[in-house]
């Protein structure tokens, strides 16, 4: 028995429809208990129809989908990586019940999905050293310009003249 969730005809196809392409997208989306179970249906369907590979199969993907992203991801990526599975692509884990309702929140992830891991790298001294000395070329360079605003030279009719600004004059250079 299909569930309703709440929506419309047109509504509930729409919902489905991006539910999957997010979880074909992302790999893993958090939705509540009664969407997740109705999108872990669509989506194995749909990996399944793009197991044949022909491009009717493809053809089918794109107009459930909507999005051409997502059908090549299945037609390209999830199909290879599938292959030797049958069924059982997406595994669901429960989570905590969310706050504002209390409604029961369900993640569903693809089974040997991709997880990239950042590793964050320790400064050394070699790059504390350089960034001492950057501090210190941007006082310098702060203090030089702050100079050359204080004694600004103007040159007219090959005569040198210095133009004290107001600064100039309240610090006695």
């Amino acid at each position: 028995m299909k569930r309703i969730l709440g929506r419309k005809i047109a509504q509930r196809k729409s919902l489905l429809r991006n539910l999957s392409a997010s979880l074909v997208l992302y790999e893993r989306i958090d939705t509540t208990a009664a969407k997740a179970k109705e999108v872990k249906s669509v989506v194995e369907r749909l990996i399944t129809i793009g197991k044949k590979q022909d491009l009717s199969s493809y053809r089918r993907l794109i107009s459930y989908l909507y999005d051409k992203n997502a059908a090549k991801k299945i037609y390209r990526d999830l199909v290879p990586r599938y292959k030797n599975r049958q069924s059982g692509f997406i595994k669901s884990y429960r989570l905590e019940n969310r706050p504002g309702d209390g409604s029961e929140i369900i993640r569903l992830e693809l089974v040997d999905r991709k997880v990239f891991i950042i590793q964050a790298k320790k400064p050394t001294a070699d790059v504390k050293k350089t960034v001492t000395e950057e501090k210190v070329d941007k006082k310098n360079r702060r203090l030089q310009k702050r100079m050359e605003k204080l004694t600004k030279t103007k040159k007219s009719a090959g005569v040198i003249t210095e133009i004290r600004t107001k600064a100039a004059r309240k610090t006695g250079v």
